[in-house]
Formats: structure tokens, C-alpha cells, sequence
């Protein structure tokens, strides 16, 4: 599928006249997986997202879509998951995702996220300090890096970027 482009550099979009759109949080993120059953026990059972809509990809309806999230579906909390088997393992570069993070509320939650999933057998990083927030890594089951960050205290700080633990960059 191809997607519009817009033409000219972000200054000269945003020099001429004020947009009435706007963009107002992100709706969902979607991943290929190789086998949804086992996504769902990790997403759902370990992880603990509910499947808020089990459907086939409206592009390609021989493969199954499903979505999860908080109980209601709410955009913003969405992640869908695309299955198809016989695709290669995916290779890491440009147009490709690093990974997807999830919020908690406390460091003290934090903490706890990762001796539930060490004594579910998911291996984690420990709590590593970005200064503007916290951050865990995890793979799920097809090798995605999953965070688990605090909310806080935010991008308060100019400071450099860190080294991620799990992509050797």
C-alpha cells in the first residue's frame, strides 16, 4: 500500500498558514506476529491487555487481526497484531520498528513488573534511569522489544540520548 507524502520540508509546511487538523494522541500500533495464540498468552495472559476485537485484516482477509488493550478498547491504549506464519523472520533497519513502550504509574510498579514477569520465566532488563523516566525491555514471543517506562518526571531535562540494552546501538 502506498501512502501520500507531503512534499516540501517541515519548515516550509509550517510556515504558511495555521492547519485546522490536528493530530491528538496515537489511536494504535500494529505488529506481524507468526502465531496469535501464542500472542495472546503473552499480551493477554502474562502482560495482562484484555483482546478487545478478534477480526481478519481488511487488506488481506486470509490473515487474522487482533486487537488489545484496556477493557473498553479505548483508542491510545490499542496494539493489533496481524498474523502471518509464513513470513520470514523480520530484519532490523530503516522502515522497520525498534520497539513499543507501555506506561506505569510508580517506579514502585515498575519493580514489580519485573519480578512478575522473572517469576513467569520472561526475562527483563532491570530498572535502567533514562533521567526523564525509567525504563524495562523485554522481547515478547516474535522477538519485538517491549518497554515498560514510568510516566515521569518527563522531558524536562536536556539530556543525551541513552544506550538501549537490547539493540547493541
Amino acid at each position: 500500500m502506498d501512502y501520500p507524502r507531503e512534499e516540501g520540508s517541515a519548515s516550509e509546511r509550517t510556515s504558511e498558514a495555521p492547519r485546522r487538523m490536528q493530530l491528538t494522541g496515537l489511536h494504535h500500533v500494529t505488529l506481524i506476529v507468526s502465531n496469535l495464540e501464542r500472542t495472546t498468552a503473552f499480551y493477554r495472559d502474562v502482560l495482562g491487555l484484555a483482546l478487545v476485537h478478534q477480526t481478519t485484516n481488511e487488506d488481506d482477509p486470509d490473515a487474522r487481526h487482533f486487537y488489545f488493550g484496556d477493557a473498553q478498547g479505548t483508542p491510545g491504549t490499542l496494539i493489533s497484531f496481524l498474523e502471518y506464519p509464513q513470513l520470514p523472520t523480520g530484519v532490523v533497519g530503516t522502515g522497520s520498528t525498534h520497539h513499543l513502550a507501555f506506561c506505569v504509574d510508580s517506579p514502585e510498579e515498575q519493580v514489580a513488573w519485573c519480578d512478575y514477569l522473572r517469576s513467569r520465566g520472561v526475562q527483563c532488563t532491570d530498572v535502567l534511569d533514562r533521567g526523564v523516566f525509567r525504563s524495562v525491555y523485554l522481547r515478547d514471543p516474535d522477538g519485538h522489544i517491549v518497554e515498560i517506562a514510568t510516566r515521569g518526571p518527563g522531558f524536562t531535562a536536556n539530556l543525551p540520548p541513552p544506550h538501549h540494552p537490547l539493540s547493541g546501538a
